[in-house]
């Protein structure tokens, strides 16, 4: 036993000083389309993409979640799901940092989301909730407005304060719409939604979501909906009293500056999300530390590179660059939206 463990430890420690970091190539991947029953047509028509089915809601672009996996969609790793692929070159795709982390498990998710018809009223756990009650991370998410239709709204928080059984009593009545902000989409506009915050996205409005790699909802409020088998959806009403946050904030947009052809839109604990326009320009984007980047074009078209890879990236397609490149350059007249895990 002396000698198995003696020569553990010390395997262990030559594995970490002569770590080699591979250096990979940026990756595409074939999104996970998915279909509901508020969703609309407008992710496949502007990507020039057949649709899989009706009312596609959701493009799961980059994930990792069990289930709705994306897969590689070209190179030598085609056809690898993405946990296959954060499996065979771990820090190399994660960054030391970020794979250690998380246990070598990719940590972000990023989502295309067409609301035909009103989303649920919904909030998402924390922490501490989701790792108790589902044995999964929590859900902190961002939301980047790429186009709206008129009169379109985004639903995010109260606005008064209520109490929990003040709660229970508008959800039971009918009446929890009447409490919550309700403010007028427009293209551009980033709203943070951290746990805890009562929330929805309303018909008309195509946006990004950048997120933590969760999929756990608690539905609130449904608007009598039928689901696919004709009976209403489920509501998670005592769930959610625990994991709503009932303070009142004024106003959760994120302002910045639009002029800017770089800026950094938000931080949060999970991951940092930027803005680049390089206006027919080339600009150099550096990963601020040792981490992947996704990356998704959120207008016109751009030209994403990085040591010697080039990918065109059109409107509403994504990459994800590894932490092996540390940087990479945008060129074209077109907006980047990238997120980086912390």
């Amino acid at each position: 036993p002396k000698f198995i463990k003696k020569n553990f430890k010390y395997k262990k420690n030559i594995c970490k000083k002569f770590f080699v970091t591979l250096h990979l190539k940026m990756y595409a991947f074939t999104p996970y389309y998915k279909s509901v029953i508020w969703g609309g047509d407008e992710i496949c028509r502007r990507k020039g993409e057949p649709a899989p089915d009706a009312h596609i809601g959701e493009s799961w672009e980059i994930s990792p979640v069990a289930g709705c996996e994306t897969i590689v969609a070209d190179g030598p790793d085609k056809g690898l799901t993405l946990s296959e692929l954060t499996l065979r070159y771990g820090p190399s795709l994660l960054g030391k940092e970020i794979s250690e982390k998380y246990c070598g498990r990719f940590p972000l998710l990023l989502k295309i989301i067409d609301a035909g018809r009103d989303l649920s009223v919904q909030v998402h756990p924390g922490e501490e909730m989701a790792r108790r009650l589902h044995n999964c991370p929590g859900k902190t998410e961002m939301w980047y407005i790429v186009d709206h239709k008129p009169g379109a709204k985004i639903y995010n928080g109260f606005t008064r304060p209520i109490t929990p059984d003040g709660y229970r009593k508008m959800v039971e009545q009918k009446e929890i719409m009447d409490v919550i902000q309700a403010h007028d989409a427009a293209n551009g506009d980033v709203y943070f939604v951290p746990p805890g915050r009562i929330h929805a996205i309303g018909a008309g409005n195509l946006l990004i979501e950048v997120q933590q790699a969760s999929d756990i909802t608690y539905r609130v409020y449904d608007f009598d909906r039928l689901g696919a088998d004709g009976h209403p959806r489920e509501l998670h009403t005592e769930l959610a009293a625990q994991a709503i946050n009932f303070s009142v904030f004024s106003d959760h947009r994120i302002d910045y500056d639009t002029a800017s052809r770089q800026v950094e839109l938000l931080s949060c604990d999970y991951f940092d999300v930027a803005l680049i326009s390089p206006e027919d320009d080339i600009m150099h984007y550096d990963i601020p530390r040792d981490a992947f980047a996704i990356v998704i074009c959120v207008e016109g078209e751009c030209t994403v590179s990085s040591g010697d890879d080039t990918r065109s990236l059109p409107l509403l397609h994504s990459l994800l660059v590894p932490a092996s490149e540390k940087t990479f350059t945008v060129a074209g007249r077109g907006t980047l939206l990238i997120a980086v895990p912390k």
